[in-house]
């Protein structure tokens, strides 16, 4: 993992303390905190004197205006640290942190944590945000943290819904900043310096012998929002420390030395020569140039890309090729950034529904496209998102479906290919003792790779993004349909049909498709350590040793990341690389694309700054493209680079996680260019939905008034839309809703919104907008009985196609729960046909309970936690429900 080093940048901590309170209990330890923490911030280069800010606030406009001011000035690394009381509301939301004067229910004299500090946060100019909660109720600080955009990293002194005991210590602060002053003051052991993660872990260690006044253990977590990386938040070790760079000894030479002469110069020249002096200062102190807004660019991607894009659209915007000021531009002050770049992702079938409704998409951006979906349930601007300047799809393939779904004339989006910016050929990933003989690693026929992972030798589950949602699963696809010999594609032929319902019997079916390569990768990663078993538990309900039954169809980029424990998906990153033998190694079918990454201009007609974000769209492109400039910057993240000028293809860079031995990739592996026509694809995607067997879903949909709050409504009826964007020609579903408000007494009644059996998604779309406009129902949901009975209705078909989706906040049966129900709802789960159950869970707890991970066993379903990814990892799931794919072994 890379770190984050703001050494020699415009820097700020903000200490906050409050320990005199006028209503609530005294915490004199806490005045203790401020003056140690900041002699530890201040021990090392990270920070000077002048960058550290103490508060101690008795009103809440105090704490908002000195956080407001460290936001305005913060350029590098921002650290906001609080001390003090925290309260929630009796539903564990709503974190609120108290200041002197604040009283217990009277919110007006509170600082709300979501409304206040993150908001403020999400404005601040800083490259990175590190942010420290000591309070009682600090964990329930994650909930609202992951709706922000900006980089951050959190840190909490306890897990969610604990007081902790803090305040009441000797003299020297409280037990959780005595413990972090240390870690920042002496360092680590084998460390060179000390991150953020490295605190984390350090002080569960530390901790790990407190309790809770719950008597639970204490155990701090930590939560990471928009970065992929680490910030270092002291330079301090046990060890010879390294030397200071040249930037950050000439910084801290300046502030000792130089400054205060150059003060007392001032004012000695003021008293002798005071209106000469005066004008002096006024022309030095007088502020550069305002930057005049920069030009957006917004940038369209997969998810799967995103992260990396990200931080190449970052280093873009400080880099010389977009500060510099160029001739014809005006007087633009030299330093100001001409394009800023806003990077967004979408799954593929949705920014095709984007440009086949161009005509839309600009008209709800411009404010003058009609009001309401149209009859397709199309709605561009709510996703994939605001209309895009520049668009990088995953492969050619993705770009030539979205043109082939676009009217021939009349759209106002124009797209214009300028060729890829990097590569990441497409694998196999084999588990790391199940390698199949007599099968090369490299140019290996798919014929060869499907019968060395058949049942008769390795027995290996062939896994698949979907070719629906992904630009990995649909070149993964054309690959088994054309290249199945090991042939090379060309621009013409047509898929044999029997090849393709053979390929698509060998993958595993059903619920094993994912939205992208990560989120794929994700589901199988080993929980085999505090780090890993939240996620592991929630998305691969078998537990550990799944993956060593699985063959993951992914890119070379994603498995690399899942060897080395890169964060992934929603899986966060790994303190180091897997187990060798958790690992797989990558395997590269012969003639098959890579995945090349091409850079779309879309240009709209109309646009009066046409011109300009062309220009910007084009200089962009070729710092992308460029030695010395975003390759070096994709390459780090483990892309391919292109060819140079004789077509031979460079050598990763030595820092390239493709050079590790522990990645479990193979340099010489060739990148296969794109070469399949138009009507190629298309015809793959026919042959993918001609091998499709017919299905059947039910959404099952806990609509308690309970899920009004926090946010959790719009969630749900975004994921049960997306599930209805999922439903195929041949394909039909139903929708229910519990509890039932006709029968309150009685936790087995079910309202049947839309009957089972339904092939119209038109009819479950407006029972979704009755829902959303308040259709909701004041009692608790009981889901075990909710949940008997659907699984009893579908298991009335002999089917196997077929699953139910679970959306709910949290099971409020238990108190009136009759015996038994439990027990009877797994035994009906296990018997034949298979019915898996899809569970989207946006309760506080989430997937991580035993009821949850059974009903996902026992079924042999997922769980998927609520989250921003949810409805596109809830719908990749429910692509596979008719795949023509064996079931789960």
């Amino acid at each position: 993992m890379s770190e984050y080093d703001a050494r020699g940048k415009t820097n700020r901590a903000l200490l906050i303390g409050v320990h005199d309170y006028a209503t609530l209990t005294r915490l004199p330890a806490v005045a203790d905190n401020i003056p140690e923490l900041s002699r530890a911030l201040t021990a090392t280069d990270l920070f000077t004197d002048d960058e550290i800010t103490p508060c101690r606030p008795t009103a809440p406009e105090e704490l908002s205006q000195a956080l407001k001011a460290a936001a305005e000035e913060a350029r590098g690394l921002l650290l906001v640290y609080f001390s003090g009381h925290g309260w929630v509301g009796s539903d564990g939301g709503g974190l609120r942190l108290m200041v002197g004067g604040s009283v217990p229910r009277q919110s007006h004299t509170t600082v709300s944590w979501q409304d206040a500090v993150l908001s403020c946060l999400d404005s601040a100019r800083a490259e990175r945000i590190v942010i420290i909660l000591e309070c009682c109720y600090a964990g329930n600080a994650g909930r609202a943290f992951h709706a922000h955009r900006k980089p951050m990293s959190l840190l909490m002194a306890a897990q969610p819904n604990r007081r902790i005991f803090s305040g009441q210590e000797p003299a020297g602060g409280t037990v959780f900043t005595r413990a972090l002053v240390e870690i920042l003051e002496k360092g680590i052991p084998g460390r060179r310096f000390v991150t953020f993660e490295d605190v984390v872990r350090e002080l569960r260690v530390r901790l790990a012998g407190e309790l809770t006044p719950m008597g639970d253990v204490w155990e701090p977590r930590s939560a990471k929002q928009n970065t992929v990386d680490d910030v270092v938040l002291s330079f301090a070790t046990p060890e010879a420390p390294l030397p200071s760079p040249p930037r950050v000894r000439l910084r801290r030479r300046f502030n000792q030395h130089v400054r205060p002469r150059l003060k007392l110069l001032l004012a000695l020249v003021t008293a002798l020569v005071l209106i000469a002096a005066g004008l002096v200062v006024r022309q030095l102190l007088q502020p550069l140039p305002d930057c005049p807004p920069a030009l957006e660019l917004r940038l369209l991607t997969a998810p799967e890309a995103e992260p990396a894009l990200r931080q190449a659209a970052f280093a873009y915007e400080m880099s010389e090729a977009n500060t510099r000021p160029l001739q014809g531009e005006g007087d633009l002050p030299a330093g100001c950034r001409r394009t800023q770049i806003t990077v967004y992702s979408a799954a593929k079938d949705q920014i095709d529904q984007g440009f086949a409704a161009a005509v839309r998409w600009q008209g709800e951006a411009r404010g003058t496209g009609p009001g309401e979906p149209d009859d397709k349930g199309t709605d561009p601007l709510y996703r994939p998102g605001p209309q895009p300047d520049l668009w990088i799809p995953e492969s050619t393939a993705d770009y030539e479906e979205a043109r082939r779904g676009m009217p021939a004339t009349g759209s106002p989006a124009i797209l214009h290919n300028t060729g890829p910016v990097t590569y990441s050929p497409l694998v196999v990933g084999i588990p790391a003792g199940k390698r199949p003989a007599g099968v090369e690693r490299v140019d290996a026929p798919w014929q060869d790779l499907l019968t060395g992972t058949d049942s008769g030798h390795q027995d290996l589950k062939l896994l698949r993004p979907s070719p629906v949602l992904s630009g990995t699963g649909l070149l993964h696809t054309i690959g088994l349909y054309l290249a199945n010999d090991g042939s090379h594609i060309g621009s013409a032929g047509s898929p044999d049909p029997a090849l393709a319902e053979g390929a698509e019997q060998r993958l595993s079916a059903p619920g094993s498709q994912y939205a992208d390569s990560t989120e794929l990768l994700c589901s199988l990663r080993p929980a085999t350590g505090p780090d890993t078993v939240a996620t592991a538990t929630a998305q691969a309900p078998a537990g550990a040793g799944r993956g060593d039954r699985s063959a993951p169809l992914v890119s070379e980029k994603s498995l690399v990341d899942y060897n080395l424990g890169r964060a992934i998906g929603s899986c966060p990153a790994l303190s180091g690389p897997l187990a060798p033998d958790d690992r797989y190694v990558a395997y590269y079918p012969k003639n098959v694309p890579a995945l090349d990454h091409p850079l779309i201009r879309v240009d709209w007609r109309g646009a009066t700054d046409a011109t300009a974000r062309q220009a910007a769209v084009g200089r962009f492109a070729d710092w992308l493209r460029a030695p010395d400039g975003g390759r070096p910057v994709l390459t780090a993240q483990g892309y391919r680079p292109l060819p140079g000028k004789g077509g031979t293809a460079p050598a990763p860079a030595p820092d390239s996680p493709l050079r590790s031995s522990r990645a479990n990739a193979d340099l010489d592996a060739p990148v296969v260019p794109f070469a399949a026509g138009t009507d190629q694809v298309a015809r793959v995607l026919d042959g993918y939905d001609k091998a499709q067997k017919p299905s059947r879903l039910l959404l099952l949909m806990d609509t308690s008034t309970s899920m009004a709050d926090d946010g959790k409504l719009p969630v749900a009826l975004g994921a049960a839309g997306r599930a209805l964007e999922m439903v195929g020609a041949r394909h039909t579903y139903g929708l229910w809703t519990f509890p039932d408000r006709a029968h309150p007494g009685d936790p087995d009644a079910v309202r049947r919104v839309v009957r089972l059996g339904t092939a119209d998604p038109a009819r479950g779309k407006a029972a979704l907008d009755r829902i959303a406009k308040g259709e909701l129902v004041d009692h608790g949901a009981a889901m075990e009985e909710a949940l008997t009975a659907a699984v009893r209705e579908m298991k009335k078909s002999s089917g196997s196609n077929q699953a139910i989706v679970l959306i709910m906040d949290e099971d409020d049966g238990g108190p009136r729960r009759a015996a038994g129900v439990e027990q009877r709802l797994t035994a009906l789960l296990k018997e034949k046909p298979a019915v898996p159950v899809l569970t989207l869970v946006l309760g506080k707890a989430g997937c991580d309970t035993f009821a949850l991970q059974g009903l996902a066993g026992a079924s042999r379903g997922q769980c998927v936690p609520g989250g921003p990814q949810a409805p596109d990892l809830l719908a990749g799931l429910i692509a596979s429900i008719g795949t023509a794919g064996k079931e789960d072994r």
